[in-house]
């Protein structure tokens, strides 16, 4: 039986975009967006107790991109992003807790657009990399999966910063990113008010600091696969030393989840390509199942 709440039914929705991730190779997609089936055929949906909303379709990847264009796929995702707000926002306006299985981690503009039409939210970002790319701090940007927090902080393209003159979805003040190992990925948190619990030493103290703030009506839950260890799962497109075991992450979700005001939650990156034998998918099945049931 689900832990959340006996009013909030779990309720399972495909985001299988792959719209933010550069090709992995010549004449290829990523991966990612084969996820969803992945996890669903470990008999995800049915083990969770939950509702099944279906799949948003993506519009159609397109490979080719040129540098200083501005981000790949761009106005895909800008049009992705707000039906996927629109699909989030039935899911909770019924009282359902909206898990989203991805794709890249551009899904997030969805969430974020949706809370941000309904009040001010907070966002728990759980992951390998800050995804905090922009012009600010870097010479150019391309694919939005490395740049998704920058994006609904309100850095870069108003098409997908700006949809419907909203920005900034989530106020940096109100972002807590736990796990992310790379040095130079710290640092492009030195000049915002982002809070950034780095590496394996996360307390849900800390993110209750950011996303219990009484200014705030609730949170997202944005979790990427890469935040666990390679040794545990390497499936992913960008796989970092020194991430989380299984069982750090499924208190660390399961934590978040219990807390008052959590909104919904998204997993994304797992790369069935990498996966050969599914054992990838079902570990982290197991992990979204011990969590949220």
């Amino acid at each position: 039986m689900s832990i959340i709440t006996p009013d909030r039914e779990i309720v399972v929705l495909d985001a299988p975009s792959n719209l933010g991730l550069r090709p992995p190779a010549p004449d290829t997609v990523p991966g990612c967006y084969k996820a969803p089936w992945a996890l669903r055929n470990t008999g995800l949906v049915q083990r969770l107790g939950a509702a099944d909303a279906g799949a948003l379709v993506p519009p159609r990847y397109v490979a080719t991109w040129t540098p200083g264009s501005g981000v790949r796929n761009g106005p895909a995702i800008a049009s992705y992003a707000r039906r996927l707000a629109d699909r989030v926002g039935a899911i909770r306006a019924e009282g359902g807790f909206p898990v989203l299985l991805g794709g890249d981690c551009s899904i997030l503009l969805g969430p974020a657009l949706d809370l941000r039409r309904s009040g001010r939210y907070g966002l728990a970002y759980l992951d390998a990399h800050s995804d905090f790319r922009h012009l600010g701090n870097s010479p150019h940007v391309g694919s939005a999966a490395g740049e998704d927090l920058a994006l609904v902080t309100g850095r870069g393209d108003d098409y997908l910063t700006d949809i419907d003159g909203l920005r900034p979805y989530v106020r940096d003040e109100d972002v807590i990113v736990l796990g992310v190992r790379d040095e130079e990925d710290l640092d492009d948190f030195s000049d915002s008010g982002i809070a950034c619990v780095p590496g394996r030493d996360i307390s849900l103290d800390d993110a209750s600091k950011v996303l219990l703030r009484d200014e705030l009506d609730g949170f997202w839950i944005h979790v990427d696969a890469d935040v666990l260890d390679p040794s545990v799962l390497s499936a992913v497109d960008s796989p970092t030393p020194g991430g989380l075991d299984a069982a750090q992450l499924t208190e660390l979700i399961r934590g978040l989840v219990k807390l008052p005001g959590a909104a919904g939650l998204e997993v994304t990156i797992l790369d069935p390509d990498l996966d050969e034998d599914g054992s990838q998918a079902a570990l982290l099945a197991d992990i979204l199942v011990s969590a949220l049931t």
